[in-house]
């Protein structure tokens, strides 16, 4: 009986988790930019020629059949379903139904002092140091207080210095520098 208590206790636990975890990624998609490099699908119910998936190119926009080229970089996947919606009805449908998720976001980047610099995948509250970890840790020469964040949607800005605790957004750019000791 106690090993039947500990095993749904451990169920819920899990449950709760992984609810909060669920919770928190559509929250940080609701508010989420579309841009460059991010992976939608679009869904129409009922319209298999109005259903695809797309990487969103280097203008921010995406050709969307009888709507033409859509501008969507900036948008929210709320907002870019609402401008399916306006442009398919009436003409083209009485209701649409249309459904907008994000595949694969735009990647992040790591360079300097670590093991794999380069481009990597990714994933909602995603923190500096979980980054590093991505990009193999540092290496020998990094400087653990040398961490430099450039936001993708400011590039002209000078590059933040941040802690190992702090937030990476996708297109972000994170350099480790190199200790002097």
């Amino acid at each position: 009986m106690m090993i039947l208590k500990r095993f749904i206790l451990a169920m819920v636990t899990l449950c709760a988790v992984q609810f909060s975890a669920l919770v928190q990624a559509n929250s940080f998609e609701s508010t989420y930019k579309l841009g460059p490099g991010d992976k939608i699908m679009i869904e129409v119910f009922g319209e298999e020629e109005l259903t695809f998936e797309t990487l969103i190119g280097s203008s921010g926009r995406i050709n969307y059949p009888f709507l033409g080229q859509l501008t969507v970089k900036g948008l929210t996947v709320e907002q870019l379903k609402d401008q399916i919606v306006r442009g398919l009805k009436g003409d083209y449908l009485l209701k649409p139904n249309v459904h907008v998720r994000i595949l694969e976001y735009r990647p992040f980047f790591v360079n300097g002092e670590v093991k794999r610099p380069g481009g990597y995948p990714y994933q909602p509250n995603l923190t500096v140091n979980t980054a590093i970890a991505l990009a193999g840790g540092f290496t020998e020469r990094a400087s653990k207080n040398g961490i430099y964040l450039s936001n993708s949607e400011f590039p002209n800005r000078e590059p933040k210095k941040v802690g190992l605790n702090h937030k990476v957004q996708p297109g972000d750019i994170l350099v480790i520098d190199q200790s002097f000791f």
